[in-house]
């Protein structure tokens, strides 16, 4: 009875039963892997950011250890000489040092080596006419001369007296008394004030008051025919600027 419990006789469908728990086992892993792509909220942020986030870099190398300082060794050569005196030695040296002058160059000066009789210590070299040109060479030079001011150019006009340029009148003829100031008995003088070219021509003229209005014509007139010497001002024609006075009198 006992082995009729615990044995069992007959076929299995042993095919059917691997197929079934293949795909079972398959279901289940394929169920595992999926959700937590599903649900990822449900996951650790602590985890999540350390899966997504780069790892920090290594730490920098330690610097180099620092290099022992060289240390010279220096060698202290015993002064014999200290402000033109002889020190004495302070050790008993094993070699005597033979001390020797160098020559001095040969002098270039023209004066005589050793000195003549009569001179003087500490004389320049060349003598005295070497020491003047030496301190003369050696004085900056003098400054230039200042430049000499330029003349002023001269004026293009000036100012001459009636009577001065009256003496330079070359061409001058009478103005013909007006017949109606004649027949009025009228008689005067006309003042003009006028510019007188470089040539001596006659520029512009101008009636100065007060002027009789029957003779003031007349006198324009004929003085604008009238011709001067150039006036010159350090050799150069200039114009000129006067007055001229015309007289009209009536004979007795």
């Amino acid at each position: 009875m006992f082995e009729q419990t615990f044995v069992q006789t007959g076929k299995t469908n042993t095919t059917w039963t691997v197929v079934m728990s293949a795909v079972l086992q398959t279901g289940v892993m394929a169920l595992l892997v999926i959700l937590p792509m599903i649900y990822f909220d449900v996951l650790p942020s602590a985890t999540l950011t350390s899966f997504l986030v780069a790892p920090p870099p290594p730490p920098p190398p330690p610097p180099p250890p620092a290099q022992a300082p060289v240390v010279q060794h220096v060698r202290v050569i015993p002064r014999q000489f200290d402000a033109g005196r002889l020190m004495a030695p302070k050790s008993i040296p094993k070699d005597i040092a033979v001390i020797k002058e160098d020559e001095l160059p040969p002098s270039t000066g023209i004066g005589v080596v050793g000195g003549v009789p009569g001179g003087m210590a500490g004389g320049s070299i060349g003598g005295v006419l070497g020491g003047i040109l030496s301190a003369a060479s050696s004085v900056a030079p003098p400054p230039p001369p200042p430049k000499k001011a330029e003349a002023p150019p001269p004026p293009k006009r000036v100012t001459i007296g009636g009577n001065v340029i009256q003496a330079s009148l070359i061409y001058g003829p009478r103005p013909n008394y007006p017949p109606l100031a004649k027949q009025a008995r009228i008689s005067g003088v006309v003042h003009l004030h006028a510019f007188i070219s470089k040539e001596g021509t006659i520029q512009s003229l101008s009636v100065i008051p007060p002027a009789h209005p029957l003779l003031a014509p007349a006198a324009v007139e004929t003085v604008r025919t009238w011709r001067y010497k150039p006036t010159m001002l350090n050799g150069e024609p200039v114009e000129v600027e006067t007055t001229i006075d015309v007289s009209f009198m009536l004979a007795q």
